[in-house]
């Protein structure tokens, strides 16, 4: 029997492409999507995606959703608090590994594996690679039908009316030289709605984009069907 095996699901681009690769690969059964959620506003943490979009997601992926709920604040106690306490429900749901769409940041994989360590479940970086890695992997996730919106921007990076658009080979080509294709320095963040993780698109529509907190964000809406 295959390893079971659950994914950090930001929402994003890269865990989207991660899911498809762990299924190409099929070393491992994935068996859910886990994603913390700010539980003031029902709102994905960073990527601000709403509750029902990720639902959505899900659903396309055929798998079900894990649920971590965050305050708001929160500290780092308070969710590594969280976090322990969901790792050892999921080690006692027969979960081996909790798998990350983690790209080259040795940082941030040296604290997942701090955080895992002696739970009895382990850390999995399917797309892990280097910095020089991420224009190609940029370029083939687009080439397998990936489709993306930003919805998250840091203005120290980026202009504030890079937020609400499209993931595409035109936006690639406007990325200063500095900004990392795949956004890994945290220059901005995506929502994934379509691609071969998914059984169907996820039909959405931008909203408000408002600056917030140092951040501009573009809120994102289920897409209205205006068909009779």
């Amino acid at each position: 029997m295959r390893p079971r095996v659950l994914l950090s699901w930001s929402s994003g681009k890269d865990s989207a492409w991660a899911l498809h690769v762990l299924r190409q690969r099929g070393e491992v059964d994935v068996v859910g999507l886990v994603t913390t959620f700010n539980e003031a506003f029902g709102r994905v943490a960073m990527h601000a995606v709403r509750a029902e979009l990720v639902e959505a997601q899900a659903a396309s992926a055929g798998l079900p959703l894990w649920k971590v709920m965050l305050p708001w604040p929160c500290s780092n106690d308070e969710y590594e608090l969280r976090m322990r306490s969901f790792i050892a429900s999921a080690s006692a749901d027969g979960v081996s590994a909790i798998a990350f769409g983690d790209l080259f940041l040795e940082d941030v994989r040296a604290y997942r594996e701090r955080l895992l360590a002696g739970s009895g479940v382990a850390p999995l970086f399917p797309i892990w690679g280097t910095r020089a890695d991420t224009p190609a992997l940029a370029r083939a996730m687009l080439g397998a039908g990936l489709g993306a919106v930003l919805t998250c921007i840091d203005p120290r990076h980026l202009p504030p009316t890079f937020a609400g658009r499209s993931y595409d080979e035109s936006l690639l080509a406007e990325f200063p030289p500095s900004v990392d294709p795949c956004g890994e320095n945290g220059e901005f963040h995506t929502f994934c709605f379509d691609g071969p993780m998914f059984s169907a698109p996820i039909g959405v529509r931008t909203g408000e984009v408002v600056s917030r907190d140092g951040f501009v964000f573009a809120d994102l809406l289920p897409a209205v069907d205006v068909r009779s």
